[in-house]
């Protein structure tokens, strides 16, 4: 009889590690071209509609975040990490993802005012009630977005999100210029996510009718619930300092503040989104053969390299970037800059994660986290907003997450089998880096004037220093993980070896 794949580990390895480089080749690429596109985009709409305008749509996007993280209850992650066929459980996903986002959609138009009331911008509820359209279509893509992650078919999802892009930046740049304001930035998510809906409709590997089975519910509800409400919950504790903008210092500062948050995402956007498209499938199936951990390891250190060079090159040269992008009336969005890149750094390190914990099925320790992260940060919002304004706000941010965030992943992590003093190791050499690019941007900042020639200056200085430090690993890993290196012949190779070159006996 004939051997299956199952029964040759060794053959089974070099599919996924085949599957994963290719489609980690074409996530970064979706993710280097859609996050480049959307902040060339963010350039021209910033210098077309008022920091007003932006606080109206914030509003309009915490709605839509809250709404988009209840909306299938988790249940689709299932349908990623399941081994096996899913064909028994994709028909009750959908009928799952499907009803919630009708009922989630009914609910939102209606408390569409009194949530924008109490954001402080009751001018927001029609552009609340537009965006919350989204939340229909999300339902519906749920489990098709979830069969292509999990075959990773990363080259489809670059194709279908390219279009979305070509689509819905045209319709807000035209309405934005028509005069349309926060209305424009709507429209243009909403047709962006319809677009994407179909397409992933379109390619996706399977389709599946919706369908009902109790046993099936009942397991994937056990399984998805903690994983919603760890969600809800980050989504709640990264959208409360909104609320808390909005109340206590107006729409105008919400609107810078949107701005500052969004540029200070970008190295959590440019590289976790690309890498997480695939690492909760990844790690699934190598923790079935037993090398999930050095995966997990691996990844992080690839995460957190690139993520803390790009969050330190923003921290330091903030000022200069804010108004070179986008003009002298978003200068004060510098302030929060510096210390919101802290917190991206920290989502990125809280998402990867996540994910190891998801891929492993330890799901209740998220939940745990992010309750805890919640409870410590409202207070902390609230007297920074009071006291000094949107720059408090940020720094209240990045206390948190060094002072409980950090730990607490530390602990999680632990539990789950990896030690903390080993994270520490991989995190000193991204450490390092970043020190001695904040010491090349004092330097330049001290000899050069703001400006394009200082930014250009500043970031091949810290690029340079950065790589000399962090450059020798990093390359070593990213050669074996995008498939350029020799593997060694007759000896097994764990996740470790295939990044790192190493074997095991």
């Amino acid at each position: 009889m004939e051997a299956s794949a199952d029964d040759r580990p060794g053959e089974a390895a070099g599919v996924l590690e085949r599957s994963v480089r290719k489609g980690l080749r074409w996530s970064l690429v979706n993710t280097l071209v859609g996050r480049l596109g959307s902040f060339l985009t963010g350039i021209v709409i910033a210098r077309i509609v008022a920091p007003e305008d932006f606080g109206i749509y914030a509003v309009a996007l915490v709605a839509l975040n809250l709404l988009l993280s209840m909306n299938e209850l988790g249940v689709s992650v299932a349908l990623v990490r399941h081994p096996g066929s899913v064909a028994a459980l994709a028909p009750t996903v959908t009928t799952v993802a499907i009803g919630m986002s009708a009922v989630l959609f009914a609910v939102s138009w209606f408390a569409a005012a009194p949530f924008a009331g109490a954001m402080g911008v009751p001018e927001a509820t029609g552009v609340v009630r537009l965006m919350s359209a989204a939340v229909l279509i999300d339902g519906l893509a749920a489990v098709p977005v979830a069969l292509l992650t999990r075959a990773f078919m990363q080259g489809r999802r670059t194709q279908i999100d390219l279009i979305a892009f070509a689509v819905g930046t045209p319709t807000t740049i035209l309405l934005a210029v028509a005069g349309y304001g926060a209305w424009s930035l709507a429209w243009g998510v909403v047709i962006g996510n319809l677009v994407t809906a179909v397409l992933s409709l379109v390619y996706a590997p399977a389709r599946y009718a919706p369908g009902f089975d109790r046993g099936t519910a009942v397991g994937l509800l056990k399984f998805g619930l903690p994983l919603a409400g760890a969600s809800l919950l980050l989504l709640a504790l990264l959208n409360v300092d909104f609320v808390v903008v909005g109340r206590i210092l107006g729409k105008a500062d919400l609107g810078l503040y949107l701005l500052a948050f969004n540029l200070s995402t970008w190295p959590m956007t440019l590289v976790s989104t690309a890498v997480r498209r695939v690492t909760t499938a990844m790690f699934a199936q190598l923790s079935e053969r037993g090398d999930g951990r050095e995966g997990f390891r691996d990844s992080l250190f690839l995460v957190l390299s690139l993520g803390m060079l790009l969050g330190t090159l923003l921290a330091a040269y903030a000022p200069g970037i804010v108004t070179f992008l986008y003009g002298d009336r978003w200068a004060a969005a510098a302030l929060a800059v510096p210390a919101l890149a802290v917190l991206s750094i920290g989502r990125m390190l809280v998402e990867l994660t996540y994910d190891y914990l998801v891929a492993v099925g330890r799901t209740m320790g998220n939940a745990w986290l992010h309750a805890l992260w919640l409870v410590a940060l409202v207070p902390a919002l609230a007297a920074g907003a009071t006291w000094f304004g949107i720059r408090g706000v940020s720094w209240a941010h990045a206390v948190v997450v060094l002072i409980v965030v950090v730990p607490g992943i530390g602990i999680l992590l632990r539990r789950a089998g990896i030690p903390a003093w080993r994270l520490l190791a991989d995190f000193a050499l991204p450490a390092a880096g970043s020190a001695a690019v904040l010491l090349s941007a004092w330097l330049v900042t001290s000899v050069l004037p703001s400006g394009l020639l200082m930014l250009a200056v500043g970031g091949v200085a810290g690029l340079a220093v950065y790589a000399l430090i962090v450059g020798p690993r990093f390359a070593r890993i990213l050669r074996r993980l995008l498939g350029l290196g020799t593997p060694r012949v007759g000896k097994r190779r764990g996740i470790s070896g295939w990044l790192t070159g190493a074997t095991s006996p």
